[in-house]
């Protein structure tokens, strides 16, 4: 696991500012991850955050939600049901370029002599901006100043603000400003290409060869403005991108322009005078589609440049705040007190905003919108880690993204049936609804997704009491996803009668292909029981939508008994010698894999090691049974998570950013207060330090969403298990006051944490307004009448240290035989050129 135990920040260069990132030194040897750092995006668009000037850079990257082109997966073993139809995000047309000459001189950001540098990216105003002082190899000094954004109000618009003035003497200024049409994020500068072409990591995307836009339309008016029309080669996709310029100076301008298939450019040629500025807006506009041809999303970008040029520049920032105040007041999380852990949080929190707000009816990839990484593929990320954000600050867009599962259900149907089975099953990874995962023991056979899901589906509703959404057809999620979980399991009848699960793998994709992963059969016993309670109080309470259920699905009251009856025999293992739940079946009679004495740089173990190495011995990439006593922490005793937790922890590599937040929150419930604290600052600052050297490819979307659990559900002991909402909270050592909010049922309630108490003020939801709510065991109910408070006498128990291999190390399994630990060693043997000579 990497901790960040200190501020892994150099705050030199990147100051502490509770509202805002600020880098005050540009560095190219760091571009990748202040790429991704300072990316700005609203859900739908993304615009990474590479310079204007747009030559030098790790990838320039501009990404659209959902736009993808396909190719075939070429298996070397083919066998049937493998994913056939690859998905792959594209790097769309990138409009962010605006290229400065002074005297014909380019400024080149890694070459350029900058007297004084700012780049600020405010959570407050939306807003990247920009400040750079120029001395041109004349001697010229040169202010730079620029802002943009992607707005949150209107999801296909980006602004961006240039400013240029000459400091000290006059010069002749030329802009170029253009849209350009990079092949995977590679152009005439070989802009993109910053890596080895031997380097491996799978959790990169896939690198297209051939052309993918193919050109269909080109529009240029003489007031500035440039349209490009593609289509993608495989998948038909088509995509539109515009600009719309304006220039303000006094100095003398002449304009001109050029348009052809992949680069489009407004030249601005200017007299310029020493202190009279030239400033260029532009106005950048996106629209994708699956159906519908170029052309007319060319005339869809022309109604909204035309848009966002009568709203105006003032009105366009005005707007993007007036946003993000209603986001604050929704989804702040404050920390009294820590200004780095506050300003790092606040990052987090925004990084959710920019990967959701304007889904519309989208997914949440991995990465968001900010970088390429895992091919812009959705997973179960969205459901477990981002939902329940979603679900307590923004309803409306949790039930969007719900709505763009609910719509790929007939694939997950098609698949199910290709798979042998009833009902629906969710892809692992994909983008169009097609599984798009190669390499089935860890992604198809994650059978889990479909409890993920329905986990999210229900949660969602609990907290909302959107009951609504499920009459309208989402119920047909939980019916689909309960009959695969009957049709999959099977039962054994001895003295008992017992419900089993074969052949799946579970979030830890160091073990795949088990039986009765405990993850997976505590999450289906889950989502079995919640479909037929839903099918079961559907009829109740709104027969005639149950009857149009019967009619469409087809379901009898036979079929929900059986859901009932197979989560009520739900098979949970658990080892009576250890005091452990197994992970799965055969867990146990596996080696220990002893990771205390492993070295960093083996790590993460999957770029060291063959799979089946890593899967002969008890090893985890990231939190499986520890998550399991998380999302359904009601069915486990504290004693059984205190003993899972010492057993799983020294065995678990935190390879996965998934990991350290689930971590964190069991470590805050069981008492190891000090490791809670170094898990959920190591998934505080996994982007922003680069704690695992991918940053460059993207935000961490699913780590973000797990920040504000581990905030609310780890340090705030939140948690809604069956529709209610209880508080045992476990603040840390030294931290004063923890707030936060949650809307439950239409009300939203401000949490305030300290030593001493905890407080509930209703924030909105109208006098008559009364939520119940329980507070270590004490039912409560918060009206707008008046705050209250409970008293709290400590935070738990608090357990010095953390667990290490001597928990586990010498124990004895049932059979009598000893748990031993030990390190695959031979590649350890050889130096990096004996390696080298080796795969070679």
């Amino acid at each position: 696991m990497r901790f960040a135990d200190t501020d892994p920040l150099n705050r030199t260069i990147f100051p502490v500012d509770e509202w805002a990132l600020v880098e005050t030194e540009f560095s190219p040897d760091d571009m990748g991850r202040t790429e991704t750092l300072f990316a700005v995006g609203n859900g739908y668009l993304g615009l990474r955050g590479n310079v204007e000037e747009g030559r030098d850079g790790h990838v320039h990257g501009t990404f659209i939600n959902g736009f993808h082109e396909t190719w075939p997966i070429r298996h070397a073993e083919e066998a049937f049901g493998f994913a056939r139809v690859g998905q792959t995000i594209v790097n769309a047309p990138d409009a962010k370029v605006i290229r400065l000459y002074v005297d014909d001189e380019p400024l080149v950001m890694t070459e350029a002599e900058t007297m004084a540098y700012e780049r600020r990216l405010d959570f407050r105003l939306g807003v990247l901006s920009r400040r750079i002082e120029w001395r041109t190899p004349s001697g010229k000094r040169v202010l730079i100043t620029s802002r943009r954004m992607t707005s949150f109000t209107d999801r296909h618009l980006g602004v961006i603000d240039y400013e240029v003035e000459l400091l000290d003497a006059d010069a002749a200024v030329t802009i170029s400003s253009q849209i350009l049409n990079r092949q995977d994020g590679r152009d005439e500068y070989r802009g993109g290409v910053t890596e080895s072409p031997g380097a491996f990591d799978p959790r990169k995307a896939e690198t297209f060869t051939e052309r993918v836009l193919q050109p269909r339309v080109q529009r240029r008016t003489e007031d500035g403005r440039f349209i490009l029309g593609y289509q993608t080669t495989n998948s038909k996709m088509a995509i539109a991108v515009g600009a719309q310029h304006f220039v303000t100076t006094d100095n003398d301008v002449t304009e001109s322009g050029s348009i052809g298939d992949d680069l489009a450019k407004q030249i601005y040629k200017v007299s310029a005078r020493r202190g009279v500025p030239i400033r260029i807006t532009k106005l950048i506009s996106y629209h994708t589609a699956r159906k519908v041809p170029a052309r007319e999303l060319v005339d869809r970008c022309d109604r909204t440049l035309d848009r966002g040029a009568e709203i105006g520049l003032a009105d366009l920032f005005a707007q993007q705040r007036a946003w993000l105040e209603d986001f604050w007041a929704r989804s702040d999380v404050e920390i009294a007190g820590q200004p780095e852990l506050q300003q790092a949080a606040r990052w987090n929190l925004f990084q959710l905003a920019q990967a959701t707000a304007r889904t519309d009816g989208g997914g949440v990839a991995a990465k968001g919108v900010s970088g390429s990484g895992y091919g812009g593929h959705y997973f179960w990320d969205s459901e477990i880690y981002v939902m329940p954000f979603l679900s307590y600050t923004a309803p409306i867009v949790a039930r969007n993204v719900l709505r763009f599962r609910q719509r790929m259900l007939e694939p997950a149907r098609a698949r199910a049936l290709e798979m042998n089975q009833r009902g629906a099953l969710f892809p692992w990874r994909t983008i169009n609804g097609l599984e798009s995962s190669a390499y089935y023991a860890a992604g198809t056979a994650q059978y889990h997704i479909d409890a993920d899901i329905s986990y999210a589906l229900t949660q969602y509703v609990a907290a909302t009491g959107d009951e609504d959404f499920l009459a309208r057809g989402a119920i047909d999620i939980l019916v689909e996803t309960a009959r695969m979980w009957e049709d999959l399991g099977f039962w054994r009848t001895n003295a008992d009668d017992v419900f089993h699960i074969h052949g799946v793998t579970g979030p830890d994709e160091y073990t795949t292909v088990v039986n009765d992963n405990l993850y997976t059969n505590v999450m289906a016993r889950a989502n079995l029981a919640a479909a037929a309670s839903a099918v079961d109080n559907l009829q109740v309470l709104d027969p005639h939508s149950h009857k149009k259920l019967v009619e469409r699905l087809g379901v009898t009251p036979a079929e929900v008994a059986g859901w009932r009856r197979a989560a009520a025999y739900m098979h949970i293992p658990f080892d009576e010698k250890l005091g452990v739940h197994p992970q799965d079946a055969a867990f146990l009679e596996k080696e220990l894999w002893d990771l205390e004495h492993t070295p960093d740089n083996r790590l993460p173990l999957l770029l060291h090691y063959h799979p089946l190495v890593i899967y002969r011995f008890q090893v985890l990439k990231q939190a499986d049974v520890v998550l399991a006593l998380y999302l359904q922490g009601d069915r486990f005793t504290t004693e059984e998570k205190l003993a899972d937790f010492e057993y799983y922890d020294p065995l678990t590599t935190g390879d996965s950013t998934l990991s350290a937040v689930v971590q964190s929150i069991i470590a805050s419930e069981v008492g190891y207060h000090e490791l809670a604290l170094r898990y959920f600052r190591s998934a505080l600052f996994v982007d922003l330090a680069d704690l695992h050297h991918n940053a460059a490819d993207g935000v961490h979307v699913a780590s973000t969403g797990g920040v504000w659990a581990g905030l609310v559900s780890g340090f705030g002991g939140f948690r809604d298990h069956n529709g209610r909402f209880t508080f045992d909270p476990r603040l840390p050592d030294g931290w004063d006051r923890l707030t936060f909010r949650l809307t439950i049922r239409g009300s939203r309630v401000r949490v305030d944490l300290t030593e001493g108490a905890i407080r509930f003020t209703l924030e909105t939801g109208g006098a008559d307004a009364a939520l119940p709510l329980e507070v270590r065991g004490r039912e409560i109910v918060v009206t707008g009448g008046a705050p209250v408070e409970v008293p709290l006498d400590g935070h738990g128990a608090r357990r010095v240290g953390a667990p290490t291999m001597q928990n586990v190390r010498g124990a004895r399994r049932a059979d009598g035989t000893l748990l031993t630990a030990s390190i695959p060693t031979l590649s350890m043997d050889l130096d990096e050129d004996e390696q080298a000579s080796v795969f070679d």
